[in-house]
Formats: structure tokens, C-alpha cells, sequence
């Protein structure tokens, strides 16, 4: 599941309501949800057909980091991927995590903000 902020909803909802939708964009044949790679080969169709380069694991990837970027924790965008442990999203994303030093940079400029 994906957790959509209302704007990005309205916005979809203007798309579809301008454009369609594919019938078939999330079921596979027999009406099936459809796997990762069904996924894959319909983004390469489409993104052919709308002229962008950049791959389905690109949008995770942007989702991912944005997620992290907002002070997300990391059981929560583990959650938002759909990964099966936080490791796996560690794995993947602990570098985009602030790190202990990062955090002591900020709270020390904080200090120095408040005490001037």
C-alpha cells in the first residue's frame, strides 16, 4: 500500500478525468494483480510512448529518499517499500539516513541560533 498525500490524489484524479486510464493498469490477465516484472514491461511501454528515461526502481528509489529526507524512521519506509524486514531497506537506504555527526552539526547550530 501506498500511502498518497490529497494532493497527489486531486492531481490524479484531474489526470484520469483529462486522459483515461489503461483498463487493465494494475491487473494482469485473469484478473490477477499483476508481479514486479508485468509491472516493469508496462513502464518501459509507457515511458517509451511518453519519451522518459528513467526506470520504475528510479520512482521507488525518489520515493524512498523523500520519505527519509521528511524524517521518516526506517520501519516506516520499510512499510511504504513493502520490504519484509528493516534490514532490507537498510540495506538499500541506511546511507541517506543523517548520521550521528549530521544530527550533532544541526543541534549545535540550533544552540548557537538560541544563544545569540
Amino acid at each position: 500500500m501506498v500511502y498518497l498525500p490529497p494532493a497527489l490524489v486531486n492531481m490524479l484524479r484531474e489526470h484520469i478525468e483529462t486522459y483515461g486510464v489503461e483498463r487493465d493498469l494494475f491487473w494482469a490477465a485473469g484478473r490477477k494483480l499483476m508481479t514486479g516484472s508485468t509491472a516493469d514491461f508496462r513502464w518501459r511501454q509507457a515511458r517509451q510512448r511518453a519519451g522518459v528515461e528513467c526506470k520504475i526502481h528510479d520512482l521507488r528509489y525518489f520515493y524512498a529518499s523523500g520519505l527519509i529526507a521528511a524524517g521518516c524512521d526506517v520501519v516506516t519506509v520499510q512499510r511504504a517499500l513493502g520490504h519484509s524486514s528493516a534490514t532490507v531497506t537498510l540495506n538499500y537506504y541506511a546511507h541517506l539516513w543523517p548520521s550521528a555527526e549530521d544530527k550533532t552539526r544541526e543541534a549545535a547550530a540550533t544552540l548557537m541560533q538560541v544563544a545569540s
